[in-house]
């Protein structure tokens, strides 16, 4: 019967809001990849009409995830997060490299990046682990589930992919703060990390690649190599900066346009838009991304049980992490770590993750229509 009035109520049932502003960050990042990928030379397809079509295949993902019932895909949780640590092995094997980086797997003339899969299975693996008993003291709130996240989070930091590897610490330490932990038990991990950390420093970075040592060490003092490593960071405060109040409008930008900005349509569009569109045009993106976290955590607080409430927990803590450090390494407030931002940046991969998790977003809030069980 729920499941009939769930279909019953079709397309009324969704959250045309929250799917209104989806569509509008797609759009103004659609925007930034046309303006300064356009006019690019060669006669390979236009990375903006690729963009379009990974979001295609997106927004089917996104209706698929909004269709199921997350209590049945729950169920595959492990076994999802069992193929994806496997992918993640078969990358460090035979995966695609470009840049020094080896995250890719190839399929013909596509390639995909597992750790992207992998982040949205870990969000099911912890929220199932979380809600199907109440979890009491250190071992089984934070160890054990800390130890379900490491295989990922290792994985791919060896290929070597910082970022990507930072968004699983993310999702655990918001799945674990959204359960809950004791003060105490909260306050005696972070004294014990502290006064670990001055000893672990060394081994950790001894074991960064020398270009992740040079972007920390170019966070820190923005002076240090302007013309190398430094470049990334300083042409992207520029082209922020230069935008002023109202931006240089469509194309109009110098950095971007005559390419001093590198990396703009991935891991710096952010200074791309905020150049061309300015102080406000930065303010209503930014805007647009709180309401979407806020409608995602509202769906949370008004989930029919807790597993959803978990999931929806998850995939906010997930993409907010990612436009936090991403417009944070635009602006100089983060170290460049390669995390792209969410909607906005292009990559095949990381488009269809995420817009799968907004679908299953939209799939819990759908949920609460029914009467299904567990």
């Amino acid at each position: 019967m729920g499941e009939r009035h769930l279909n019953r109520r079709g397309m009324d049932s969704f959250d045309w809001c929250f799917l209104s502003v989806i569509v509008s960050i797609l759009f103004l990042g659609g925007l930034s990849l046309y303006s300064v990928t356009s006019d690019a030379q060669g006669s390979g397809f236009p990375v903006y009409l690729k963009q379009t079509l990974w979001i295609g295949v997106g927004a089917l993902a996104f209706l698929v995830l909004a269709s199921l019932d997350y209590h049945k895909l729950a169920r595959w949780a492990y076994v999802l997060y069992g193929i994806g640590l496997i992918l993640l092995v078969i990358v460090l094997v035979s995966g695609k490299s470009s840049r020094g980086a080896q995250r890719w797997i190839a399929l013909g003339p596509l390639a995909i990046q597992p750790s992207e899969f992998v982040k949205f299975s870990l969000i099911l693996v912890l929220s199932v682990y979380y809600a199907t008993r109440v979890r009491y003291g250190w071992l089984h709130r934070m160890v054990l589930p800390g130890l379900l996240t490491l295989p990922g989070f290792l994985l791919t930091l060896k290929q070597p992919d910082l970022g990507s590897s930072l968004s699983f610490l993310a999702i655990y330490v918001t799945l674990l703060l959204a359960v809950g932990v004791k003060s105490k038990t909260f306050g005696l991990v972070l004294l014990s990390s502290l006064m670990i950390f001055p000893f672990a420093w060394g081994e950790l970075w001894g074991s960064l690649y020398e270009y992740q040592k040079e972007r920390i060490i170019s966070f820190v003092n923005p002076a240090y190599d302007p013309g190398g490593k430094g470049y990334h960071g300083l042409q992207s405060r520029i082209a922020v900066g230069s935008g002023e109040l109202f931006g240089k409008g469509l194309q109009g930008g110098t950095q971007s346009q005559f390419k001093f900005l590198p990396e703009g349509h991935t891991d710096f569009v952010f200074a791309v838009f905020a150049e061309e569109w300015g102080f406000f045009g930065s303010v209503l993106l930014v805007s647009l991304f709180l309401a979407l976290f806020l409608l995602g955590l509202d769906i949370a607080s008004k989930a029919r049980d807790l597993l959803g409430a978990l999931v929806a927990i998850g995939v906010v803590g997930m993409i907010a992490f990612g436009v936090v450090v991403n417009i944070g390494m635009t602006l100089g407030l983060a170290p460049i770590v390669g995390i792209p931002l969410p909607l906005m940046s292009y990559g095949g991969s990381a488009t269809v993750v995420t817009m799968a998790a907004l679908g299953l977003l939209m799939n819990v809030k759908r949920r609460r229509l029914t009467l299904l069980p567990y």
